[in-house]
């Protein structure tokens, strides 16, 4: 494949990592993931490590239109150095602001990515989304790095409204693999990923797409890699003003689907959410954590409570 000169390392990947071998794909996963330790090794270092030939590791990187191997780490250290230059790049544009100047710009930033969202997102991939959902017997949701948290978040709400939910937690491709082994037609999965895009993600909607699941993606554009094994594609505009990732478009997304969820079988998470209470009550959950100064009930010893909470 042909490539234009000034095209970066990850994008050649991205779009070359559909065609790849399984080996090379092998070899992709782990530079995107571990470029920081990958921009130091010889061919025949990262082929020690990927479990590949160094010849392997040469015809990957040739692969991607380079001369050779030295050429491709040249290459990625040029991207690396721009990444870790973001740094330098926030002191320039932030260097002479007040804390009130940089508060304000972000915001306006986020905002604005929100505005892009909101006129931008496809109305009918969202319906589509949610109808998967309701519908999947397992639902797996992974998101790597800082796309960790909106993960954690929307499986959550997730288990107050369905079961049979599944966060894949972990930093090892295998094992992965290994907590959605038996996903299947009747399953489906939501993958989470924003640039720099994560091939752990990316692998993991390849192997739910081979084994015939439904796959829904939340991430930031039609060129995205996460699109590749995607039915159905949720865009969020992310959009960094400095060299923190901008994930409220995609919070306010997960947001909107766990609503439109809600509204989509209200009776059930209602007494779900009953019956959620009433165990908080009775094992007094909460009881350590939430004090109210104006009450001059006890904070322990509430007698045990059954039957509908508010009555």
């Amino acid at each position: 494949m042909r490539f234009e000169a000034d095209v970066d390392v990850i994008t050649r990947i991205n779009e070359c990592y559909p065609r790849m071998s399984k080996g090379k794909k092998s070899i992709a996963t782990y530079i995107c993931d571990h470029y920081e330790q990958a921009v130091f090794m010889t061919a025949a270092e990262l082929g020690r490590i990927v479990g590949m030939s160094e010849s392997t590791v040469v015809r990957f990187a040739m692969s991607l239109g380079y001369d050779g191997y030295p050429e491709f780490q040249k290459a990625l250290s040029v991207w690396v150095s721009d990444k870790f230059g973001s740094v330098q790049k926030v002191g320039r544009k932030f260097g002479k602001s007040n804390e009130g100047e940089i508060l304000s710009t972000i915001l306006q930033s986020d905002i604005s990515n929100i505005e892009h969202t909101i006129n931008n997102i496809d109305v009918a991939a969202f319906k589509t989304a949610v109808d998967i959902i309701l519908k999947a017997r397992n639902l797996y949701i992974v998101g790597i790095r800082s796309c960790e948290p909106l993960a954690d978040f929307l499986h959550f709400y997730m288990n107050m409204i369905r079961g049979n939910n599944f966060l894949i937690k972990t930093t090892n491709v295998s094992e992965m693999f290994e907590q959605m082994i038996r996903i299947n037609d009747r399953d489906a999965i939501i993958g989470i990923s924003f640039p720099r895009y994560s091939m752990r993600t990316l692998k993991c909607m390849e192997f739910a797409n081979d084994r015939n699941a439904k796959v829904i993606t939340i991430t930031d554009s039609v060129h995205s890699p996460m699109n590749l094994y995607s039915s159905c594609n949720l865009l969020a505009k992310s959009e960094m003003a400095s060299i923190v990732d901008s994930l409220v478009a995609p919070l306010s997304v997960i947001n909107a689907l766990v609503v439109a969820l809600c509204m989509k079988k209200p009776n059930e998470v209602q007494a779900d959410l009953k019956m959620l209470e009433e165990t908080w009550n009775n094992y007094q959950v909460y009881l350590n954590d939430e004090i109210d100064f104006a009450s001059d009930d006890p904070m322990i010893g509430y007698p045990y409570r059954s039957g509908d909470v508010n009555k």
